[in-house]
């Protein structure tokens, strides 16, 4: 069926056809040439940005929401408006145990402290966590190790800090690992550095201790400042949030229409509006890159047609001496199918060197915006499907053009 494409006269007739024209030919190569090119070039870069988005938000519980308390805007059961509301560890573990789809229940509390070590010194934000933090908002360790149950349990005075505050407080390329640091005129040993994340979805926190040991120095007692809420990933965090808030409301005596008295960032609906930015611009993307194919492809058509009227004499001939209707749209679909391939893998090239050189020049580093900007082998192959598929549905014009002609009048042709 396909012994014609292995024909040497199949092929010639293709290369004696466009080298008649070749400036004509190459000018309508160039509307595929484009259309692939962009398809290939934005698929790359909405991947390239997607790469960096999740390379931020890997080791981030996305499906979480942060809740604190905050003062009542409502009167309620004898309380004024204005009542401060502080979060209690009891509330943490009641909505652990009541709602359904949490995975975990993460109480922090957060304070400023002014931090001295031999003659530095400086003012730092310091956080009372439980290792169960490292699981949800995983931290960059540089050296040592983040607070662990030990900690917890005896009440360590051991810290971690961040890389900044390593640097405010130790000279350079020195060990600080087994240090000590005064916090509040305590003395912590330095267990661990970490680098700071660049999303951060609570306050910025440049050091932990055990929480057990914030409450203890602190005298905080039950208190905490604020829990994260981290649900299963089949569960909808902003029905999450709802139970959460309506159930602290109960515990608090707060009035169930009070929208004051708590205060929330849902991470889950903000990072689900970036991902939908994503799928949208990916989407875009193929429309885009799929219209401006399909002009190129119109173009090649166009010219074929072109091509057609000035082969009416050649075509005339060729009925005469035997070749069928179905001989004469082989010929012409090949030769437009030879076009749009030809254009299409040129497109490919030449976007697949754009993305080496987008990554090459604003792909690295741990700033970079677009991270890894390339297409999988799946799309190039699609890309050529598509590219086959509309050749010959556009070659199929000229073709029934071309066997519309009858040998007769083709030979008066002048």
């Amino acid at each position: 069926m396909f012994k014609f494409l292995f024909d040497r006269d199949t092929w010639q007739e293709v290369y004696d056809s466009f080298s008649k024209n070749k400036l004509r030919s190459i000018l309508t190569m160039v509307g595929v040439w484009w259309g692939i090119l962009l398809l290939i070039g934005l698929l790359g870069s909405a991947r390239g940005l997607e790469n960096s988005f999740n390379r931020l938000f890997g080791d981030f519980a996305t499906n979480s929401v942060f809740i604190w308390g905050r003062s009542t805007g409502m009167a309620f059961k004898g309380f004024q408006e204005g009542k401060r509301i502080r979060l209690s560890l009891s509330d943490a573990k009641k909505i652990k145990e009541n709602i359904e789809g949490i995975e975990f229940v993460v109480p922090r509390n957060q304070n400023q402290a002014i931090v001295i070590r031999n003659f530095l010194s400086g003012s730092f934000s310091i956080a009372g966590d439980y290792p169960l933090l490292d699981q949800v908002e995983k931290k960059k360790l540089i050296r040592g190790r983040f607070i662990n149950q030990n900690d917890i349990e005896d009440k360590k005075k051991v810290i971690v800090l961040s890389e900044d505050a390593y640097k405010q407080l130790f000279e350079k390329d020195e060990n600080a690992i087994g240090e000590y640091i005064q916090v509040n005129s305590i003395n912590f040993k330095v267990v661990g550095l970490f680098k700071v994340s660049k999303i951060n979805m609570g306050p910025p926190i440049e050091m932990h201790m055990p929480f057990t040991t914030f409450q203890q120095v602190y005298n905080q007692g039950d208190q905490i400042g604020w829990m994260m809420i981290t649900g299963k990933p089949e569960y909808d965090i902003v029905q999450i949030e709802e139970d959460a808030k309506l159930l602290l409301k109960n515990l608090n005596d707060i009035h169930p229409k009070d929208n004051r008295a708590l205060g929330s960032a849902n991470a889950g609906k903000e990072i689900g509006k970036v991902t939908g930015f994503l799928t949208g611009m990916q989407f875009l993307t193929w429309f885009v890159g799929i219209a401006t194919l399909i002009a190129g492809v119109f173009a090649i058509g166009n010219i074929l047609l072109i091509t057609v009227k000035e082969r009416t004499k050649e075509i005339g001939v060729r009925r005469a001496l035997g070749a069928t209707p179905f001989e004469i749209k082989r010929q012409i679909v090949v030769e437009a199918v030879f076009l749009t391939i030809v254009a299409g893998i040129f497109g490919i090239i030449t976007g697949g060197w754009i993305l080496i050189l987008l990554d090459h020049f604003v792909g690295q580093g741990d700033d970079a915006a677009i991270v890894n900007a390339s297409v999988s082998i799946a799309v190039v192959f699609i890309a050529l499907v598509i590219l086959v598929v509309l050749g010959t549905l556009i070659g199929l014009i000229p073709a029934f053009k071309a066997t519309s002609i009858k040998p007769i009048e083709a030979l008066r042709e002048e």
